[in-house]
């Protein structure tokens, strides 16, 4: 019955989604929300000025309405949908305020970052009181657990910032970051299902379906972006339905293209600041590295998309 549930969540949100963006578009367009390309991105992005985005609204509703229906509103189905919902209201109010109010910058960087923290504390405090391990992690390969006492709260929220701002990097091209997010969920589901986590596969499953349900408005040529709305919400989720499952650890394999996005922009920064302008990159984050080298953006999200699939094959083995 369980897994039936599980393949229910992903069909739906698929399905919501598909059926919600029509509806959305209008009301994104009347608001003006067309994206900000940046000057200082690949000059071929310039066609893609003004394509409606904050389009991760549907995947919000898709996925909160979705897991609740199929997952129950009991157990740690809360908690993933704070922190879920949490970096989903971070990310809308960054885009209200770029889009919406010309903002170029949204939110500062400096209150983005407290945000964040704020609700990822809050969420890492949550967990250790309602995790079935409460403040032990999961170490797989070895398949035993880590008490981290105080330090799980540390822990757990620098793993949902982490991944929310990794996740954020990652989206730059159309259909790269829904597509490895799903890859990354699906994988999640998958593990949640082996160990028995089932409010958190159901969560993982509801955000595979909506991602896909995204790609088919977001695969290239894209007639709508995520946004920082979509972006961090989904960091947030990937993070939330790891920790409540105790496979955490897991996320840096599984979600290996967010790491290498995550660390070319602090190499290149790294670089830019001590060697006197160099760039260790031609373009960071990653992507646009390989953009700039003459790769298609097809080509790009096809390679990564498929070292994903094989990094998540790995992770359901080491768990």
């Amino acid at each position: 019955m369980q897994i039936q549930q599980i393949y229910g969540a992903i069909v739906a949100a698929f399905i919501v989604v598909v059926l919600l963006v029509p509806l959305m578009l209008p009301a994104i367009r009347r608001l003006g929300a067309g994206q900000n390309i940046r000057e200082e991105g690949p000059s071929s992005h310039a066609q893609k000025s003004g394509t409606p985005t904050m389009g991760g609204i549907a995947m919000i509703a898709a996925v909160s309405a979705v897991s609740l229906w199929f997952g129950g509103a009991g157990g740690q189905m809360p908690v993933m949908l704070f922190l879920f919902l949490s970096y989903a209201a971070i990310g809308f109010a960054d885009d209200y305020l770029k889009v919406v109010h010309r903002r170029n910058l949204g939110l500062t960087a400096l209150q983005k970052i407290v945000l964040q923290l704020f609700a990822a504390g809050l969420g890492a405090f949550w967990l250790s009181r309602v995790s079935d391990s409460g403040t032990s992690v999961y170490v797989p390969l070895m398949r035993t657990y880590v008490d981290l006492g105080g330090l799980y709260i540390v822990f757990a929220a620098f793993v949902v910032v982490a991944m929310a701002n990794a996740v954020n990097l990652t989206d730059g091209l159309d259909g790269l970051a829904s597509g490895v997010t799903a890859i990354v969920a699906a994988c999640l589901a998958i593990i949640g299902m082996g160990r028995g986590a089932f409010q958190s596969s159901v969560f993982s499953a509801s955000a595979f379906g909506a991602c896909l349900g995204f790609l088919m408005y977001n695969r290239h040529p894209a007639r709508l972006f995520m946004g920082d709305t979509g972006s961090l919400a989904l960091g947030g989720a990937l993070a939330a339905a790891a920790l409540t499952m105790n496979a955490s650890l897991i996320l840096p394999l599984a979600g290996g293209i967010y790491v290498a996005e995550a660390l070319s922009v602090i190499i290149q920064v790294y670089v830019f600041q001590t060697q006197n302008g160099r760039r260790f990159f031609r373009m960071s984050p990653l992507h646009h590295h390989f953009e700039l080298g003459g790769w298609s953006e097809n080509k790009i999200v096809t390679v990564f998309c498929l070292i994903t699939t094989a990094l998540c094959i790995l992770s359901v083995s080491a768990v």
